[in-house]
């Protein structure tokens, strides 16, 4: 049986995508190519919603090199769609091989996204994955030149769409056809399309010109404050972020916490002097249930020890310019 491999991201495109090769008898794979900017689970709830075979896999270390570095440059904030999808596509030809499969496809459509899918783009990443004649995108297929599985007949051609443009409508009433009623709405799923992930990313690079995976994953989490050239504190907004934040805590950050009074977990990474710590633990303070004392006590760990600062009271409106 001809196998293809679906890079899927679980939108309604891929899913219709790998749908109109199922109808036709192919065998699809879906993959979901996981980075700290976007994650599987609602892509695994789609696999699941229409019984498509799903694996998971992980290009987070090849991604940010990517991220730090995109030949092809950035759209509106800090995504290089084009060095992404080329990216992803590329890697799915290494898998071709372990898999018995026989070519590509992906769920994008001609001038849906200005930047990344326009037909310049698609030639770009199709091009600079090396996927030759082996990628096959279903749902512009009849206004894009004949791939290597139509004119080898895997396809039929004439049972591929020609969508085209931004509209979504055509592919609701596909998938009205083809039977599939479980799909996310059009939301983004991508954290580099976002403005203020964006620019905690563009701060974090200018610090860090090579960061942890751990560090991306605190930009995700709580308020961002940049307190010092090399510093930075993230703040706990509630339970589940001041949990996350003490699971990524290493001994070479500073963890801070107020003491006897509820409020937020904070860690300072970077460089921390000591008018460095002494601004974190204000902040940290300033985000506690602490607005009727005149000091408190703000336990800081490091390196294995624990120090106690006493510290004012401040409001936390002084620290507003220094958050992103």
């Amino acid at each position: 049986m001809t196998k293809a491999l679906c890079v899927f991201s679980g939108g309604l495109d891929s899913m219709l995508a790998a749908e109109l090769l199922r109808v036709q008898g192919l065998d699809v794979l879906a993959l979901f190519f996981e980075t700290p900017f976007f994650k599987s689970e609602k892509a695994a709830q789609s696999a699941r919603a229409m019984n498509l075979p799903f694996e998971v896999v992980d290009i987070a270390e090849r991604h940010l090199e990517m991220v730090k570095r995109p030949k092809h440059g950035y759209g509106a904030h800090m995504n290089p769609c084009i060095d992404c999808h080329a990216l992803m596509v590329r890697i799915a030809v290494e898998i071709m091989g372990r898999e018995g499969a026989d070519f590509i496809v992906t769920g994008e459509v001609l001038g849906q996204r200005p930047m990344s899918q326009n037909r310049r783009s698609l030639d770009l990443a199709a091009a600079e994955s090396g996927v030759g004649g082996l990628l096959l995108r279903p749902l512009s297929a009849k206004r894009l030149p004949p791939t290597i599985p139509e004119e080898k007949g895997w396809v039929e051609r004439e049972r591929l769409m020609d969508f085209e443009g931004r509209s979504r409508k055509p592919q609701m009433a596909l998938a009205e056809k083809l039977g599939i009623r479980d799909y996310p709405s059009p939301a983004g799923g991508c954290l580099l399309t976002e403005k203020a992930f964006s620019m905690r990313l563009k701060d974090l690079f200018a610090v860090r010109g090579d960061p942890e995976i751990r560090e991306l994953e605190l930009l995700k989490l709580g308020r961002y404050f940049r307190i010092g050239p090399e510093s930075r504190l993230v703040v706990g907004r509630n339970k589940r972020e001041n949990e996350s934040i003490e699971a990524l805590y290493r001994d070479t950050d500073a963890l801070l916490y107020c003491r006897g009074i509820p409020g937020p977990t904070a860690v300072l990474l970077g460089e921390a002097p000591e008018e460095v710590v002494e601004r974190a633990a204000a902040i940290t303070t300033a985000y506690s249930d602490a607005a009727d004392l005149s000091l408190c006590l703000v336990e800081i760990r490091r390196w294995g020890e624990v120090d106690i600062l006493e510290v004012r009271v401040v409001d936390k409106t002084d620290f507003r310019d220094r958050m992103l």
